[in-house]
């Protein structure tokens, strides 16, 4: 099986912490040169320092951008992408705040929106060029389960998300000419700071403690845990390789066996 990434350029959005990172750290392993963007410079800092290099010639960079800044976010990311160009693209930024969808501001879904969508097709279209000129495309974007199956109390993430995953089918479409795979990785429940935000939501909203939100939680898992973001990470850098070619324009849950659906 041919998971070799040497040579190819990975830029990793949300890559200081949780599954961003630990996809970044995967995608590292299998020798891609990887960058990181993340708000955070401190943060980015520290997350860089973790990446491993399994050769002399592997490098890896960061870049301190804000989502909902699309002029300065499509400016450096079209920077690093004409220095070097960006082979692989994992989409990655944190969720909306939980809540029911019909209760939920017109702005919150505004702000979601341009967070999720707007900045993707932002980091998109900066990235194509080369990913088209390279012959060589993986984009993969880190969503929810939620495009399957709503989780309840999370209405406008399961909205975006739902969006997030009807761009990517389409994506699938126009781009496979250009050897470009477009393919979605849906987290169960992983442990991240979403997951300590959801946690603390729920025990907000019933009055029980975060660690019987906990065992409610992880009764629906037929696993029986919650997932380390490596193994999230993982499924992420197999489908940015080179044995991943013919997968396109899926949903790949990632979640314990937790939902009912096929």
């Amino acid at each position: 099986m041919n998971l070799d990434l040497t040579g190819k350029h990975a830029l990793v959005c949300g890559g200081s912490q949780g599954i961003g990172h630990a996809a970044a750290i995967e995608l590292a392993k299998l020798g891609a040169d990887v960058t990181l963007l993340a708000r955070s410079h401190d943060a980015l800092e520290s997350a860089l320092a973790a990446l491993p290099r399994m050769h002399a010639a592997q490098t890896h960079a960061t870049i301190a951008a804000d989502m909902n800044d699309h002029a300065g976010l499509h400016a450096k990311v079209e920077a690093a992408a004409k220095a070097r160009a960006v082979q692989i693209l994992v989409n990655n930024s944190g969720g909306p705040p939980g809540g029911p969808a019909h209760t939920a501001a017109i702005d919150e879904f505004r702000v979601a929106f341009e967070q999720h969508i707007i900045a993707a097709q932002t980091i998109l279209q900066a990235v194509l060029p080369g990913m088209k000129s390279s012959g060589y495309g993986r984009i993969v974007n880190v969503i929810s389960t939620s495009v399957k199956e709503p989780i309840r109390n999370l209405g406008v993430s399961n909205t975006i998300r739902g969006a997030m995953a009807s761009w990517a089918k389409t994506l699938a479409t126009e781009l496979g000419p250009f050897g470009i795979t477009v393919n979605n990785v849906l987290p169960g429940y992983t442990k991240t700071r979403r997951l300590d935000q959801i946690l603390a939501d729920r025990s907000k909203a019933t009055g029980k403690s975060e660690d019987d939100v906990a065992k409610a939680m992880l009764a629906t898992v037929p696993l029986g845990r919650f997932a380390d973001p490596a193994e999230i990470g993982g499924v992420i850098a197999f489908l940015a390789s080179p044995a991943a070619a013919y997968v396109n324009g899926i949903n790949v849950p990632v979640d314990g066996g937790r939902m009912q659906s096929l």
